[in-house]
């Protein structure tokens, strides 16, 4: 079916003509139309309307919302969902009190996943992938990045990526790449970080680039981990080759990753739990985006990321899962925003429009997805019936969504 018509919704969700990144007081203004219909056209939107206006035409499929909402589907631009095995077992150590450092001396932490991942195939891990995608789909998310990360070799950095370009070629949703070999350091250069990242620059980066698998290059700017230099290093070796850098920074110090973030002029700068004066203005004078990840700090039991430093401020503000085995072991996005309204004071219309419309530019996706624009795709939420707005964050333990559609297929 090439045309079709959604009539009865009871409320069709960020409706905009033109659009733009979503800076400081801009993030609360959310348009709504009330009992409204929408056109659909080869898997793009068209039209809409009130429900009063609404001519249906001949041949045309037509879908009754039933009063349920319509929203443009979660642009979730930070996941690590290429993984190889779950780490409940460190959940548990955690609930008895053992540190993140007591953890790693037991062979916890992010090197667990690099061995799990370097032994298990590229098909395998395509497959456990590919089931995660499909199961963040039927939640509303229809648009994604992924980091490789661990893998921390040559070979298994590229197997990675490999995995997302496949995810990529299969998907029905837009699905963006990001090479993370500076997420931890191997066991074999604990002693000689240089090397290492020595290794990122002369072997992973080209290699990578060859075969064109990576859109982006990260790193965790982090005390014990990569710094603002070697961060840096790595993001220039990476955009000699065209991967633009997104940037994990200030999530347990002042790292100076928003800083060298937004020297290098990145898309954004992710995680922001820790962060001071000089952090914010900073980030506040750029059009990099700062993506906060409230289901990480949930479930690390750190403090929540200061969103509304950050908006008062005129920051660009996203919204992501982290999705991941060790720190945000949920793609849910419905529960992202929920906690972003409930823990960190967002109102509903700042995290909506912070989950779809910021969420697709720190994707490069705004064309493609994010609002309810003519010519974009037709990736959307269709709700269970609601009396507002707000009620999506909250009903935070409620699943809303009745359906969801991509490219105006329901799945």
């Amino acid at each position: 079916m090439t045309t079709g018509v959604i009539k009865n919704i009871g409320w069709l969700v960020n409706i905009r003509e033109q659009y733009s990144l979503l800076k400081g007081a801009a993030l609360a203004g959310l348009p709504v139309l009330a009992n409204a219909w929408l056109r659909i056209r080869e898997g793009r939107i068209l039209e809409w309307g009130p429900m009063n206006t609404l001519l249906v035409h001949d041949n045309e499929q037509v879908w009754d919302a039933q009063g349920g909402a319509i929203l443009p589907g979660w642009c979730d631009s930070h996941t690590h969902i290429v993984f190889a095995a779950t780490r409940e077992e460190e959940f548990v150590d955690k609930i008895k009190g053992l540190s993140y450092a007591g953890i790693a001396a037991k062979g916890g932490g992010i090197l667990n996943s690099a061995r799990r991942l370097q032994s298990t195939s590229e098909n395998d891990l395509f497959n456990m992938a590919w089931e995660r995608l499909q199961q963040l789909m039927h939640l509303g998310t229809t648009a994604i990045e992924i980091k490789s990360g661990y893998g921390l070799t040559v070979a298994d950095e590229l197997k990675m990526l490999r995995v997302i370009r496949r995810l990529k070629d299969t998907a029905p949703i837009p699905v963006k790449a990001t090479f993370l070999g500076a997420h931890a350091f191997p066991e074999e250069y604990r002693s000689n970080h240089e090397a290492y990242v020595g290794l990122i620059i002369s072997e992973m980066i080209p290699a990578i680039a060859k075969e064109q698998l990576a859109d982006y290059i990260d790193a965790f700017c982090e005390e014990g981990f990569f710094s603002a230099e070697q961060t840096e290093r790595i993001c220039r070796a990476g955009m000699q080759y065209g991967m633009l850098p997104k940037i994990h920074a200030n999530q347990l110090h002042l790292s100076g990753g928003v800083q060298t973030g937004v020297k290098l002029g990145a898309i954004s700068v992710d995680h922001l739990e820790t962060m001071d004066r000089p952090a914010i203005e900073t980030l506040a004078a750029s059009d990099t985006i700062g993506t906060l990840l409230p289901t990480a700090a949930f479930f690390l039991r750190m403090a929540f990321q200061p969103a509304r430093d950050l908006i008062s401020a005129g920051c660009a503000i996203a919204l992501a899962s982290d999705y991941n085995p060790g720190s945000s072991p949920s793609g849910n996005m419905n529960l992202v925003v929920a906690m972003s309204c409930i823990q960190m004071k967002m109102l509903p219309e700042e995290a909506i429009n912070a989950a779809t419309l910021n969420g697709a530019y720190a994707m490069q996706l705004q064309n493609e997805t994010g609002s309810i624009t003519a010519g974009k795709l037709a990736n959307l939420i269709l709700t269970h019936p609601i009396p507002s707005i707000a009620y999506i964050p909250y009903s935070f333990g409620t699943n809303l969504v009745k359906k969801v559609m991509v490219r105006g297929t329901w799945l």
